[in-house]
């Protein structure tokens, strides 16, 4: 993947709170310029008041990402979920850090990897 702008794939971020599951988008171009490693995710965070609110409460959190061409076994397109812990950040260096690289973020969703699975074979 040489060049992450070219990649057109979105997700939605999974959390669970007081008023049931909850489902917010996000854009796969604004994370992988992070360098999302296979620990830690980081995602700026920027109109996730419900997401925040989930999390508060229950810190646990799911991150579905599907792409159009990943391939599988009956074709084209494919899923992944990823399984962690998330916590919003809004001062530190890694808040700093996406602050100065996304202007309109005001903050940091970083999310700690403890499972991966694939939707389809």
């Amino acid at each position: 993947m040489s060049d992450h702008r070219k990649i057109r794939v979105g997700g939605a971020i999974a959390t669970i709170g007081s008023g049931g599951p909850h489902l917010a988008a996000c854009w796969t171009r604004n994370i992988l310029p992070l360098g999302a490693g296979a620990d830690e995710i980081l995602i700026p965070a920027w109109r996730l008041k419900t997401t925040e609110e989930n999390l508060s409460l229950d810190p646990r959190v799911e991150l579905l990402f599907v792409a159009r061409d990943g391939p599988h076994t009956d074709g084209q397109g494919q899923g992944c979920a990823v399984i962690g812990t998330a916590e919003v950040r809004t001062v530190g260096l890694k808040a700093e850090a996406i602050k100065n690289r996304f202007p309109w973020a005001h903050g940091v969703l970083v999310v700690k990897v403890s499972g991966l699975k694939t939707h389809l074979p």
